[in-house]
């Protein structure tokens, strides 16, 4: 059975954020929008860094619904929107505030 290149990007990110959304952000003692985002940076970078590892320098073209782009921008488009609606509802459920201070919202 083969898998198409958008199907391995999309699981990478997947398996990765499933990691990150039930595992390691449940666990954080204390969950600001700064200590999310941080994490978040460096799961991004492994999801480029494993990506890349198998697609760079292959030419293989991603095609992203109207047209066809490289790896590296499918793979942040892909994170991104799975991501964001994760995040909110994660954000929400945990009452992160999302204008960046880390104080009481009162």
């Amino acid at each position: 059975m083969s898998v198409s290149p958008e199907a391995q990007i999309l699981i990478l990110v997947g398996l990765i954020l499933a990691v990150a959304y039930l595992g390691i952000f449940p666990t954080l003692e204390e969950k600001t929008l700064n200590k999310l985002m941080v994490i978040d940076f460096g799961l991004n970078v492994l999801a480029l860094i494993v990506a890349g590892a198998w697609f760079w320098g292959t030419g293989v073209p991603f095609t992203l619904v109207f047209f066809e782009t490289n790896w590296v921008v499918f793979t942040i488009v892909c994170y991104a929107i799975i991501e964001i609606p994760l995040f909110l509802w994660f954000a929400k459920a945990h009452g992160i505030r999302l204008d960046g201070r880390d104080d009481d919202p009162d």
